[in-house]
């Protein structure tokens, strides 16, 4: 027990020490010039560079990664069918498609589905 622990102290030790030795000796500058320009040629924008980003946009990226990771979890739920007991599985099946599907209707109702006003 005190093996583990005088280890796991001087691990913390050591990257503490790695990270402050790190932080000393990086050259960043907060505002640099040339790194906040967005161009690589060297000539100075007429107009703005940046243009407003679409919130629309960002929400529908965030459903889809939510739904790509829960897709994600359904598949090892047919793997585990055949070892575990078969009305618990299905609870469980039912129970993880039902909280989906109400998680979906409820971005349809609030219209986060819909590209366009």
């Amino acid at each position: 027990m005190f093996s583990i622990l005088s280890i796991s102290l001087i691990i913390m030790l050591i990257s503490m020490i790695v990270m402050l030795l790190a932080s000393i000796l990086s050259k960043k500058t907060i505002i640099d010039r040339e790194k906040s320009s967005p161009f690589e040629c060297g000539f100075d924008p007429k107009s703005s560079s940046r243009i407003p980003f679409s919130l629309r946009f960002f929400l529908i990226t965030i459903i889809f990664l939510i739904f790509d990771v829960e897709i994600a979890l359904i598949l090892p739920i047919i793997l585990i069918m055949n070892t575990s007991n078969i009305l618990i599985w299905t609870i469980t099946s039912i129970i993880f498609i039902l909280i989906l599907l109400l998680g979906l209707y409820h971005e349809w109702n609030q219209g986060m589905l819909n590209w366009s006003n």
